[in-house]
């Protein structure tokens, strides 16, 4: 450690010796995906900021228990750092925090945002004038009043090009400006046992009087990425190199690279096989209007999978009866269409079987009735719009797709929360989209863990997350940086996953919430 060190760096570090947990602030923290895995890793959740109501609502409830003041939406433009701890009783800002993490809205920066942004404010470079776009801004002026040890930004990978802005690079410049070593990276979910292909920009940081360097999770699990995620990643390294971007990339680190030895990537099967089937929606059981989770679905059978047995006994988010929001959406037009798809199909796809399948419909009302309507009437367009879906195959090419068992499914966006025809089931005997346990599952939420509000409010929730054994491992770094800063190991019973030194090993927690 530097021998120049801040009076309050210097306490914290003394408290960690000691023994104490770290404690960790989320910003931006949604329902707790990030705040789940630092959990797991033996650290103290001790606030959040998050301004959806029930998404506040579900992170209060799943690590503040019976604490109001934790479920509270907050708005981190209007919130101050004095104000949050003098409301939580944690003390004072210059000591309350250890780690602070958060991922700002990546809304504004995402490419598929752009050209909405431009339609909405009729202006080509709308998407720079979205507030969202700056909410990182309010990210470093927490850190700056809370200066905690070490600090997680995450966000999507455009965030570093951003309209010609590498704002990780912007980031990692402030952070250095007042004290921190600052790396960041991408890493991809798939390769942290999380059933799901999404890439992220991690950055890490670490106060520099503490004298260690930021490191990044080796990947646990391999598989080869699919052409277009591949190319997603190549073509954001290629604008993070280029000479135009303002910034530089001096602050990139390239992560390790999986490889053929490790374990394979978890399938959509692998997560979601031990799950109820769903099949009332095909009997007609189910009618439109507000999906609560007021009916417990319970499990057919014991987890065939290790992933499906840590989702059912993730300590402290424990479920070993069944799952109570295994709730889908109301979509009888495509139910017939669902179950025709093939495993990776997509719109176009979709598409044209509905085609068919109206054309099919033509053939047996002319044997039933010896008449077909005439091309364009109403009845003739009346019969279409129940059987094919009215969207412009060029426009909405990958609006669906039918999830690959044997794949990790494809990236889930907050969009779950309008339709979720960007995840059809894979069984064609279930034809239908996935419910939000099964979103919940794709993005590594053990089933134990609760999300308040209806079905819209949760798969929006889980859209919007960090998966958490993203996180975990994420957080398993900073608990060895930390560890080697301060010269010895924190308790950490409540730690998630195998050991990845050794694929026989159980999995471990601590008993309780904190």
């Amino acid at each position: 450690m530097s021998d120049a060190i801040d009076a309050s760096v210097l306490e914290r570090v003394e408290r960690l010796r000691r023994g104490g947990r770290p404690r960790v602030l989320d910003l931006f923290s949604g329902c707790g995906g990030l705040s789940l895995g630092f959990y797991s890793e033996g650290f103290t959740i001790s606030a959040a900021v998050e301004f959806d109501r029930d998404a506040a609502a579900s992170h209060g409830a799943n690590f503040h228990p019976g604490d109001i003041r934790h479920a509270r939406p907050r708005d981190i433009t209007k919130l101050t750092p004095e104000g949050l701890v003098e409301e939580l009783d944690l003390g004072s800002v210059d000591t309350a925090i250890d780690v602070l993490v958060g991922g700002p809205p990546c809304q504004a920066f995402a490419r598929v945002g752009r050209p909405k942004l431009r339609e909405v404010a009729e202006h080509p470079q709308a998407f720079r004038l979205d507030a969202r776009a700056r909410l990182y801004l309010e990210y470093l002026k927490f850190v700056h009043a809370f200066r905690p040890l070490a600090l997680v930004m995450e966000n999507v990978p455009d965030v570093l090009n951003h309209a010609g802005q590498n704002v990780a690079e912007e980031t990692r410049e402030f952070l250095e400006s007042i004290g921190y070593v600052a790396r960041y990276t991408l890493l991809n979910a798939a390769f942290y046992g999380v059933p799901q292909m999404r890439e992220r920009m991690i950055l890490i940081a670490v106060r520099r009087e503490l004298g260690v360097d930021v490191a990044f999770p080796s990947p646990t699990h391999f598989m080869e990425l699919p052409t277009g995620y591949a190319g997603s990643r190549q073509v954001a390294l290629k604008l993070l190199k280029g000479s135009n971007l303002s910034g530089g990339a001096q602050g990139y680190v390239a992560a390790a690279s999986p490889h053929e030895g490790l374990r394979p990537a978890v399938t959509a099967a692998h997560a979601l096989a031990d799950l109820p089937a769903i099949t009332e929606h095909l009997q007609g059981k189910l009618r439109r209007g507000v999906r609560r989770f007021d009916r417990l679905a319970r499990y057919p059978s014991s987890p065939a999978t290790e992933y499906a047995r840590l989702m059912r006994e993730w300590p402290s988010f424990e479920n070993p009866v069944g799952v109570s929001d295994h709730v889908i959406r109301y979509l009888p037009r495509d139910w017939k269409l669902f179950a025709r798809l093939r495993p990776g199909d997509q719109y176009p796809e979709a598409h044209a079987v509905a085609v068919g399948m109206f054309e099919e419909a033509l053939r047996m009302l002319e044997t039933e009735t010896g008449v077909v309507p005439r091309v364009g009437s109403e009845e003739w367009e009346a019969l279409r719009a129940s059987i094919v879906p009215p969207y412009d195959t060029g426009k909405f090419p990958n609006k669906w797709r039918k999830m690959e068992p044997n794949l990790p499914a494809r990236t889930l966006m907050a969009h779950l929360g309008k339709d979720s025809y960007s995840h059809i089931h894979y069984d064609s005997a279930q034809a239908r989209t996935i419910s939000v346990r099964e979103a919940a599952r794709l993005q590594s939420f053990p089933d134990g863990f609760v999300f308040c509000g209806a079905m819209n409010a949760a798969f929006r929730q889980v859209g919007n997350a960090v998966p958490p054994l993203l996180a975990r491992a994420v957080a398993g770094e900073i608990s060895k940086t930390l560890e080697k800063a301060v010269g010895c190991r924190h308790p950490r019973q409540n730690q998630v996953g195998p050991n990845v030194d050794d694929e026989t090993s159980s999995y471990t927690h601590r008993p309780a919430h904190a």
